[in-house]
């Protein structure tokens, strides 16, 4: 009974450590974050921002450069999102990754659908640490 307590407990080490080991590898793999705010017209209409809102979705399933992808809208009550009001968020496994991303034909379609509806934009890329 013993031996088996013993293996038992060994075990879960093993599995407990093997677990910790995986999540500090994906910890320790840096990405590029590429991260958009968004400030409508006034003028613009909910379907106009829902169009655009779908387009920068379907770019995930279009351009494979972007490893991961998600969105929202404003929640903050501190009231300082100086009027932007959606962030996406992008992530791409290299700076190369990026610029292909940023001149690829279907993300140009893409700002081709947002320009008329566009007011302010801030975009800010970083590798996490």
């Amino acid at each position: 009974m013993k031996k088996i307590s013993l293996y038992l407990c060994l075990v879960t080490t093993i599995i407990l450590m093997s677990s910790s080991f995986t999540q500090a590898q994906k910890k320790s793999e840096k990405v590029l974050r590429h991260v958009v705010l968004f400030k409508f017209q006034d003028s613009a209409k909910p379907e106009d921002v829902k169009k655009v809102e779908d387009a920068f979705v379907a770019l995930k399933g279009k351009i494979k450069l972007i490893k991961d992808f998600e969105w929202g809208t404003n929640t903050s009550p501190e009231g300082l999102n100086q009027g932007l009001t959606h962030c996406f968020l992008a992530t791409f496994a290299s700076d190369k990754d990026r610029d292909d991303y940023l001149v690829h034909p279907d993300h140009k379609a893409f700002v081709e659908i947002l320009k008329p509806h566009l007011d302010k934009v801030t975009v800010i890329d970083y590798w996490t640490k």
